[in-house]
């Protein structure tokens, strides 16, 4: 027995106790404190916007002009609205994607610093890799990992190329796409919302799978965030949901709008924003609505497929790409849903209701009280690109929302 104070006695066992609840107590509050000192830490590294947190990322501009031999034209894989893309190989033999921002740019510094810290913190099979950066003078270069296969519009709106596309390839795309795309909205440490979704932005690799690329448009929202307004709308006409052209709404949901297009692209094999019926001024996401009201969604799916595709396969995917597009933006579904969808024919669809038809004409104001600034690149000529799908076919409008 133990003495404590006058007449108070206490027991061994309870003394004992006493003292390894203390010691327990110190020794969590210092793990606790360690950690929280660690993952401080880490926000510090990963969650700061300026780029030299990335220090390991780092390459010397030395190493590029090596690798490119200088920036060859020879070595040049694709050009568009922020400069052009290299094929590079390092002194170890692997083969990278350089990506020069053009130094003309209005927006090339804000759009590289942007994708550099963005995709710098993302790691999924379905979106491109970044290997590094540089930094030097007025130079500001993005390194990434080679996909050999060029981009998506390359191959699918090409009548040579497309006949590589075979249905289970492009049903392997879509899945990949939105599979990507659940990560940026879900699953990464931050929610990203692309904004600039299209299928010169979307690369194959050697096994053709999707490779997302182009966070250059790109927008960090909070978890619990669910929408933001902008007053510079950029993007690509064609691609861009109606309540982000009009109003400067975006949201996930913007995204889903987009993949919806690219689903149709990918079926039809047609481009977007150049298909156009001048006999029923009907463009593509109208002539799909209307083929589905009329029973006849198959005449949707690309000629070079009609003798191999799996119907319920491509029935499912034009379902899925209508209910994407809707014009109502709390019915369109989020990429969670859309990756269920699917992968799992005991999920039910909802009937689609009407899309938001992209005659952008009609979507104008008539009386326009804003200034529209239209900056096409060479993409819409394009031709070989490899990575060179992170520069291509962008349009970017300036707006000021109603």
């Amino acid at each position: 027995m133990q003495s404590f104070g006058k007449g108070k006695r206490i027991s061994a066992g309870t003394f004992v106790a006493i003292v390894v609840s203390i010691a327990i107590a110190v020794l969590l509050l210092s793990v606790l404190r360690w950690c929280w000192r660690s993952r401080k830490k880490e926000e510090t590294i990963n969650d700061g916007n300026d780029i030299t947190n990335v220090e390991s990322l780092q390459f010397n501009f030395s190493i590029v002009i090596a690798a490119t031999n200088n920036f060859s034209d020879d070595n040049k894989i694709g050009q568009g609205g922020f400069g052009c893309v290299y094929k590079g190989i390092l002194s170890n033999g692997q083969e990278i994607a350089v990506k020069r921002l053009s130094r003309s740019s209005r927006q090339g510094a804000e759009e590289f610093k942007n994708e550099a810290v963005l995709v710098a913190k993302l790691q999924h099979r379905n979106l491109v890799r970044l290997l590094g950066f540089c930094l030097e003078g007025e130079e500001k270069i993005l390194i990434y990992e080679f996909v050999p296969n060029k981009s998506l519009d390359y191959l699918l709106f090409d009548p040579d190329g497309s006949e590589c596309l075979d249905w289970p390839t492009r049903y392997k795309i879509i899945v990949g796409i939105a599979r990507g795309l659940l990560y940026l909205h879900e699953d990464s440490q931050l929610r990203i919302i692309h904004r600039d979704l299209k299928a010169s932005n979307i690369l194959l690799d050697g096994n053709m799978d999707p490779k997302i690329s182009d966070f250059g448009m790109a927008r960090i929202f909070c978890v619990d965030q669910n929408q933001a307004n902008t007053n510079r709308v950029v993007g690509t006409f064609g691609y861009m949901s109606p309540e982000y052209v009009m109003r400067g709404q975006f949201s996930v949901k913007s995204d889903v709008y987009s993949f919806g297009v690219l689903l149709l692209e990918i079926i039809t094999g047609k481009k977007n924003n150049s298909f156009y019926r001048a006999e029923s001024a009907e463009y593509l996401l109208s002539f799909a609505w209307r083929n589905w009201k009329e029973g006849k969604a198959l005449e949707l799916l690309d000629p070079i497929l009609r003798e191999f595709y799996s119907r319920d396969e491509v029935m499912r995917c034009i379902h899925i790409g209508l209910l994407c597009v809707q014009d109502n933006v709390a019915r369109r579904p989020t990429m969670e849903t859309v990756v269920l969808m699917l992968s799992s024919y005991s999920v039910t669809l909802e009937v689609p209701q009407p899309p938001a038809f992209l005659g952008y004409r009609k979507m104008e104001p008539k009386k326009p009280t804003r200034e529209i600034e239209e900056q096409s690149t060479e993409s819409d000529r394009s031709t070989s690109r490899s990575l060179a799908g992170s520069i291509n076919d962008v349009t970017i409008t300036e707006l000021d929302p109603r």
